[in-house]
């Protein structure tokens, strides 16, 4: 079983989803590598776990730029040695425009992060992981309902996340041979900056606007922590958590 002692990553580690499982990881016994644009927000997230501080390491890092990602990656060897676990959460949207109203630069704002930074992250935790001894670990992405069904007005956020399930699969198949297990979280009205406004009410597919029901984010880090304390000969391919009542069922 994984857990006391082993390493895991979390990217987008100041807030929301990635704080809450960042700080979960650390009161459960892993020595953490917090990753997220803001400094202080990393900082804050070990002071908020109450774990010793040689237990963590927080890295500035935007993971859309591969030399960031190339200094992270760096870092976790420097300091740990090795890898065990990674939750390749960091995300970012644009949210409430159709596509007939979306800007390439906001189309690959979102790519960019969403896309082509757990393309970066993945791909060295999985060199990291191939080379270290003993060999594997296991790699968590974070997709989203959207990316089975989408919202209105949510077109680059949607594709990307559609893009994430081909990433699982595809690492799934490639981390065979080298004992990588990987898989994928797809959450539903998380509390968080994101989600602030489903409580007031969003926009519906029938042209409504109606409120929305939000879970803890705790809730989401409890099911990480699930996929990631598996035995590398068992895995969680797909997992679906979600505030209970929110209209994802059903949608359309």
């Amino acid at each position: 079983m994984a857990g006391q002692g082993d390493v895991a990553l979390v990217t987008g580690a100041t807030a929301g989803v990635g704080r809450a499982c960042a700080i979960a990881f650390m009161r459960a016994g892993y020595r953490v590598v917090l990753a997220g644009r803001r400094a202080e927000l990393l900082d804050s997230a070990v002071t908020e776990a109450g774990v010793d501080r040689d237990a963590a390491l927080c890295v500035p890092c935007d993971v859309s730029d591969p030399q960031a990602v190339d200094a992270l990656f760096a870092a976790i060897k420097e300091r740990f040695g090795r890898l065990d676990v990674v939750f390749n959460n960091a995300g970012t949207s644009v949210l409430g425009t159709p596509i007939g109203d979306l800007s390439f630069a906001d189309w690959r704002k979102v790519m960019s992060v969403n896309v082509d930074g757990a393309f970066l992250v993945a791909r060295a935790a999985f060199i990291q992981m191939r080379e270290q001894d003993p060999q594997g670990g296991r790699i968590i992405n974070n997709g989203s309902i959207s990316a089975h069904v989408p919202r209105p007005g949510s077109v680059a956020y949607t594709a990307s996340k559609h893009a994430i399930t081909g990433l699982t699969r595809s690492i799934s198949l490639d981390g065979r041979a080298c004992n990588i297990a990987c898989g994928q979280i797809d959450i539903g009205n998380a509390a968080s900056d994101m989600t602030a406004k489903m409580p007031q009410g969003v926009p519906q597919p029938d042209g409504s606007v109606r409120a929305e029901p939000v879970m803890d984010a705790a809730h989401v880090a409890s099911s990480v922590l699930h996929m990631a304390g598996l035995p590398l000969d068992a895995n969680v391919q797909f997992m679906t958590v979600m505030a209970t009542s929110m209209p994802y069922i059903g949608r359309g």
